[in-house]
């Protein structure tokens, strides 16, 4: 299952056992089973580690998140993992089976592995030792899903006599860029220590900026790359802005729209998050499992077929309650005959449609097996009638071929292209939200994306913006240990050694939240990059309005 019906059992879940979403939202309920899940943490043993009252809730409906799972025949990502990790330690013969297959591993960024990808790694490099990782400690930026820096940290502990290699060499910054970012990484402890060693002569000096707020931030940065576009110095798609939240582009893009500059957002909605995607891998997936009630509650009536949602509710109620998916209980008279002539004969055509997707499918998929079976349901009358108007009829349908695109493409690469693999394709692919990079990076327009999101990203002039207490740092990471703030540092690293020839670095004096205004605080790692970490105050006394530094 993927993380949309992951959240469609969530909402079921806290629904069933009547939590509101002021006490627990589903995405919450999901991030939290999880971090679970990535820690080896099963149901039984949540509720005796769970603190707040979120985990409390939690732990009880992480129970009932797993017989959902188990009801639908399904599991989600996160258990892809711990099931073989369970296996692994309950059958130590199948991990040395496994591991057998393999003279030598590789694993890359393994700055990012969590507990049960760790576990997984040392099982399968055991027996032989031979285990080479690459990883940069001072890019671990994914805590939140799981991961810990301590593994790349510890290497050579858990593998005493490894080789160590650390390259130091940086070919993509100017040599004042990597002095700033060397200057920012050094604050933080328990870390490699290690030096970028710049390639590249001194370059153009970062700059600092700061805004009375974050309007007059978001119309001095857009004008600057007005003038660098016109000037001919640099492409759009050679401009990036970077962010620590999702809500600070919004300005941004207004300006843009304004100076009438292309833009893209990285990290935004990814193809396979488009509805007219996830409508046709629905039909899909029921085919291969038709006990997949997510997936089934999503197309059950798009198009209109006459069950209604008062109809697919009984049913999910008749099927929750015997313990079994709502695919079966569908199949039974005695069921059945608790509905209208009307909705019986609706039930009935749906089931004959599954079956004959499962005969057009038996064998394997094409692009004419799919047609056939989208014709079937007359998903595109479905599109033709939802669209406002024909420019978003054929928007949408192209979505649709898209999918048709990745059929062809999957059945030239496979000798037995069958519908199982094809879903399990898609899954994988899907698993991760975030727009095609490369795709985006083929567009001549400014990139706005997050400092998440530009990991593995260089540009030759980077923007980033709102470096101020609460935001990088976030708010967030302020409330926890050291260890939170390190991270942040270390994404803040990241963004500052995206740039290659030309940085910037912006803050603002005052930001609306909320409709109220709110005094900022300069951000510690504007302190940490130029050198006057122990006194913020110096800083802090520039200009009320618009000022900017050249960092020496």
């Amino acid at each position: 299952m993927d993380a949309a019906d992951q959240a469609s059992i969530c909402r079921k879940v806290l629904r069933e056992i009547r939590v509101p979403d002021s006490s627990l939202r589903p995405r919450d309920l999901q991030f939290i089973i999880s971090h679970w899940k990535n820690r080896g943490i099963r149901p039984g043993a949540a509720a005796n580690i769970a603190i707040s009252d979120k985990e409390h809730i939690g732990a009880v409906a992480y129970r009932r998140y797993q017989d959902e799972l188990s009801r639908c025949g399904s599991v989600d990502f996160d258990d892809l993992l711990l099931l073989v990790d369970e296996l692994f330690l309950s059958c130590p013969e199948i991990c040395l089976q496994e591991a057998s297959r393999f003279d030598h591993l590789l694993v890359d960024e393994y700055q990012d592995t969590n507990g049960i990808q760790y576990n997984i790694v040392k099982g399968l490099a055991r027996p032989h030792g031979n285990l080479c990782v690459v990883g940069d400690d001072d890019q671990s930026i994914y805590g939140f899903r799981g991961s810990e820096v301590q593994h790349i940290l510890n290497f050579s502990k858990d593998w005493p006599g490894a080789l160590e290699v650390r390259l130091e060499a940086n070919y993509r910054s100017v040599a004042s860029i990597l002095e700033l970012a060397n200057s920012l990484i050094s604050y933080n402890t328990g870390r490699y220590d290690k030096v970028l060693r710049p390639a590249r002569p001194v370059g153009k000096r970062p700059k600092i900026e700061q805004f009375k707020d974050e309007e007059q931030e978001a119309e001095q940065v857009v004008k600057a790359i007005a003038i660098h576009i016109a000037r001919g110095d640099w492409n759009a798609r050679e401009i990036a802005i970077l962010f620590r939240t999702n809500e600070q582009p919004r300005v941004f893009e207004q300006e843009l729209r304004k100076q009438e500059i292309p833009y893209v957002i990285l990290g935004s909605k990814s193809f396979f998050d488009r509805k007219e995607v996830k409508d046709v891998v629905s039909y899909l997936r029921i085919v291969q499992n038709p006990k997949d009630e997510p997936s089934m509650r999503r197309i059950i009536n798009s198009p209109p077929r006459g069950i209604s949602n008062s109809t697919v509710m009984k049913l999910v109620e008749i099927a929750t309650e015997r313990g079994v998916a709502m695919w079966e209980v569908m199949h039974l008279a005695e069921v059945l005959q608790n509905f209208a002539p009307p909705a019986r004969d609706a039930i009935r055509n749906f089931i004959d449609l599954v079956r004959e997707g499962q005969a057009l499918f038996r064998q394997s998929i094409d692009q004419y097996s799919l047609q056939r079976y989208l014709e079937l349901c007359r998903y595109e009358k479905e599109v033709e009638r939802t669209s406002k108007d024909e420019e978003e009829r054929a928007m949408r349908w192209a979505s649709v071929e898209e999918v048709f695109n990745a059929v062809g493409s999957f059945t030239d690469k496979q000798r037995e292209p069958t519908l199982e693999k094809f879903l399990e394709e898609i899954s994988l692919a899907a698993s991760d939200l975030e727009e095609d990079k490369d795709r985006q990076l083929d567009k001549d327009a400014v990139a706005l994306l997050t400092l998440h999101a530009s990991k593995g990203l260089e540009y030759p002039v980077v923007y980033m913006v709102g470096l101020e207490e609460g935001i990088l740092p976030h708010k967030r990471a302020l409330q926890f240990e050291q260890e939170a703030v390190d991270e942040e540092r270390r994404l803040a690293y990241v963004g500052v050694t995206r740039a290659q020839d030309e940085l910037t670095l912006s803050m603002s004096l005052t930001r609306r939240k909320w409709g109220k205004v709110y005094e900022q605080i300069p951000s510690r790692f504007l302190f940490e990059m130029i050198g006057q970490a122990d006194n913020p105050n110096s800083y802090q006394k520039g200009a009320r309005g618009r000022g900017s530094a050249n960092v020496k």
